[in-house]
């Protein structure tokens, strides 16, 4: 099938943008790779240093030029689809020796959890720890002992962070290895029921409690598609992952077979492998093109509008909001999952998951076919599934049926036949929308607005009854200037249940919704933010605003220009849980069109 010419418009268009900062990039990368392995310049005193812990490990690092792996970890055991690393560093150093290599943790990232700090002050800190955990992997690998690199990390901030320090690190060839999604507990449908529940006053906090513990039950990734799973899905459809290895549970012989393959992998493909494929190189245009259709064929998490800015910056790739909403025009929705549908990510994957995605758009002409993956050239490869026979490790044609068309679909027959996230521009600004998991009726809303400056104060409404009616919730002072822009998934359960009564309710913030937003319409990302002398500061309850999602369409109806701005107070977000640290991000970030971005 040819290549679909919006695709090849978008990425041409993309190309010509980029040049005059992907090609220094590029020679950047070249000239590291020239200067060839950097432990031939360390002196004898900085490989001391560097050697003096590798016990059965240090005459081949000191006497050999065998390759050596550097890890960067994100484990820590609050997180549970970080806790599974705990075993890994042990796991790849014997990979690597027997692939006649040598590994060291090269360094940790913080790694922080949007679960725990939703609604509380360090989700403040939640956007900007992944320019932080992009500096920390920068300082892992500043050591320059180094001839590959594998990046340990899954959830929402840490994979972009890792992959902005992987473009900073080009030169080097580098894989990710996951540790793959707990095993399905709970319904997420029925654990949402148990939240609205308790958000209309039907049900108690034991109640909540018991629902909430048999849905995050166990280690591995929530099972939910938010940003975490959909960072999975970017790392398949981008080539950093080995194929299939993204929804594999933890503790499985199949998880720990593919994460010593991972090793042997990188390992073959360093300068001193024989396959020098630089992580550079396989983070070009085409790769990042690929990770947008994706995200809008799985009706990703919006979040990844973010984040994909920012990460192709690292590599010299500038991408716009207008890139995402053209390829949502033409890429159908191929898998409902949760919140999108009912099931969760491991039905998605047993249902055909990513292959049989990747496979339905690479015969439809959907994606790049002639990429560098770390697998080998062509994305091709990535339509194969992993298993294990006779104890050994292969990959297997995972053909092209769907084995649950109420959760993955074929091009030719999608659940809807554009994209899961759609651009929004009007006089309110410009931001974005996921509208795959929102009924067709419900995309578009006219009403009058309800103007809040938190969303604790949206729920201290609901609870007192204010909230009762057609309207249009805006929340702003949100945005990364203002506060860090944390989410505001906290507003879901309200909104839902001000939905469920009957009303026509959207939420328009320069604030994030996350990969968990569902039913309710919300313009998120919205720019330029209220703090920043955006529209949304001249906002007064009352005005009638359209959120018009088919039209691409969010604005105000009544005449606010020559209004004074809404005067904030934004004392109370500089201090207390950390965010002290952080008021050189907030007076330094980027629009969020961009990426907003710290360290790129």
């Amino acid at each position: 099938m040819p290549m679909n010419e919006t695709l090849r418009r978008v990425t041409d268009r993309i190309v010509e943008r980029s040049e005059h900062r992907r090609g220094p990039y590029l020679e950047r990368m070249e000239a590291a790779r020239s200067a060839g392995p950097r432990r031939a310049h360390l002196t004898c005193g900085n490989q001391a240093h560097a050697y003096a812990a590798t016990g059965p490990d240090k005459d081949r690092l000191s006497e050999s030029r065998a390759p050596n792996l550097g890890i960067v970890t994100a484990y820590n055991d609050m997180l549970s689809a970080h806790q599974p690393f705990e075993e890994y560093p042990a796991i790849l150093r014997e990979a690597a020796r027997a692939a006649g290599a040598t590994a060291q943790v090269a360094g940790g990232v913080p790694a922080m959890c949007d679960g725990v700090t939703q609604g509380q002050p360090g989700m403040e800190l939640s956007l900007f720890s992944r320019d932080v955990i992009a500096m920390a992997a920068g300082i892992s690998l500043s050591h320059n002992t180094f001839d590959a690199a594998a990046f340990l990390g899954v959830c929402d901030k840490i994979v972009p962070g890792l992959v902005m320090a992987a473009a900073t690190f080009g030169h080097l060839p580098t894989v990710f290895i996951p540790a793959g999604p707990m095993v399905s507990g709970l319904p997420n449908d029925e654990k949402a029921r148990v939240r609205q529940q308790f958000a209309a006053g039907e049900v108690g906090r034991k109640e909540l409690m018991a629902a909430e513990m048999a849905s995050y039950h166990g280690p591995g990734t929530c099972t939910f598609y938010g940003t975490a799973n959909s960072n999975q899905m970017l790392m398949e459809f981008m080539g950093l992952h080995l194929p299939g290895a993204s929804f594999v549970n933890p503790g499985t012989p199949l998880r720990e077979a593919l994460t010593r393959a991972a090793v042997a992998r990188v390992v073959s493909l360093s300068d001193l492998g024989g396959d020098y494929t630089p992580v550079g190189h396989v983070l070009d245009e085409r790769a990042f093109v690929n990770g947008m259709v994706g995200l809008m064929a799985t009706g990703g998490s919006t979040n990844l509008i973010l984040h994909l800015p920012a990460m192709a910056r690292a590599a010299g790739i500038e991408i716009l909001p207008a890139d995402f909403a053209e390829i949502s025009e033409v890429v159908p929705l191929l898998a409902r999952v949760y919140p999108n549908g009912l099931a969760d990510v491991n039905h998605f994957h047993a249902a055909g998951g990513l292959a049989y995605v990747i496979g339905e758009l690479l015969d439809a002409g959907l994606l790049h076919p002639d990429v560098l993956t770390i697998a080998g050239p062509g994305l091709e490869r990535y339509t194969q599934e992993p298993v294990l026979r006779d104890g050994q490790l292969e990959w297997r044609d995972a053909g092209r049926t769907s084995h649950n068309d109420k959760i993955v679909r074929p091009v030719a027959d999608p659940f809807q036949s554009t994209g899961g996230v759609a651009q929004l521009d009007g006089n309110l600004g410009h931001g974005v929308i996921k509208v795959s998991a929102v009924k067709p009726e419900l995309q578009t809303v006219e009403a009058p607005a309800r103007v809040f400056e938190t969303q604790e104060a949206v729920r201290d409404a609901f609870k007192a009854g204010e909230l009762d009616g057609d309207a249009v919730i805006v929340v702003r002072f949100q945005g990364p200037r203002a506060n860090g822009m944390p989410e505001l998934h906290g507003l879901t359960p309200v909104l839902s249940v001000l939905l469920d009564r009957g009303h026509k309710v959207a939420l328009v913030t320069d604030g994030r919704m996350s990969g968990a937003s569902g039913k309710v319409p919300a313009a998120i990302h919205v720019c330029p933010e209220a703090a920043d002398g955006g529209p949304l500061a001249r906002l007064r309850d009352g005005d009638i605003i359209r959120v018009d999602a088919p039209a691409g369409r969010l604005e105000v109806l009544s005449d606010i220009s020559d209004r004074a701005a809404a005067q904030v107070d934004l004392s109370a977000s500089a201090f207390g849980s950390g965010r002290e640290l952080f008021e050189v991000f907030r007076r330094n970030v980027g629009a969020a069109s961009a990426g907003a971005g710290c360290a790129v």
